[in-house]
């Protein structure tokens, strides 16, 4: 049975329809600062992504303003440049040093700064900008905040301090990074007793099937004879 064109328009409108809104919503949820590592685990190293969009539609994006969390210090930061933009690492003291690779570390990163060079190189509205962070061991934690401050050319400033509380998301929620826990691989390393009992298994597997297959042959010769 052929469909009419009109009824095969309908049935594409439909759907496409049906998932509008929520194309929509997740337009606007992307349009926040956010922060992303999906390689981020707790103890490892990992490069972090500060997704800055511009929200507004007639002033652009001149300074963005990284905190790191004061109770979760990361002995090791290096940011990555970015074209266009300038950027100033502040550093504070620790009240308790941390063990690290290369000995102990008694500084860590308290804030990153990007500042655009110029009006051109701002971001415009409807666009983004990404700033990318080399950081780690990441702590032995479920997640970690960054409070960011964006500045706009008319010298307005959007506070993303706030966290989530319950299911309802903030106004202006703070740049969340979920951290996956490690876990341990107990699978044993091949060695030489384990390469031997796997031919020793190999060989009984292909034994037991040439047996099969040679009681199988005998039946149907017999069967063949008496028939």
């Amino acid at each position: 049975m052929h469909l009419t064109r009109r009824v095969a328009t309908r049935l594409l409108l439909v759907p496409a329809a049906a998932a509008l809104p929520v194309l929509l919503v997740a337009g606007a949820a992307s349009a926040h600062v956010t922060v992303s590592a999906p390689d981020a685990t707790r103890g490892g190293y990992a490069k972090l992504t500060f997704r800055v969009p511009n929200e507004t539609d007639d002033t652009d994006t001149t300074k963005v303003q990284v905190f790191f969390p004061p109770d979760q210090p990361l002995p090791s930061v290096s940011v990555q440049p970015v074209p266009g933009w300038s950027f100033r690492v502040r550093t504070e003291k620790l009240d308790q040093p941390i063990s690290s690779d290369d000995g102990q570390v008694t500084q860590a990163v308290s804030q990153i700064v990007w500042t655009a060079d110029s009006k051109a190189d701002a971001v415009a509205p409807g666009e983004f900008q990404e700033f990318n962070v080399s950081a780690g061991p990441l702590p032995d934690a479920p997640r970690m905040v960054f409070k960011t401050l964006q500045t706009y050319s008319d010298g307005s400033v959007v506070r993303w301090i706030d966290t989530s509380t319950g299911s309802v998301e903030p106004e202006h929620p703070a740049p969340a990074l979920e951290l996956a826990a490690t876990t341990d691989d107990h699978t044993p390393a091949a060695g030489p007793d384990n390469g031997r009992a796997t031919t020793a298994l190999v060989l009984s597997v292909v034994a037991l099937v040439v047996a099969l297959a040679v009681a199988a042959g005998g039946a149907a010769t017999r069967l063949r004879r008496r028939g």
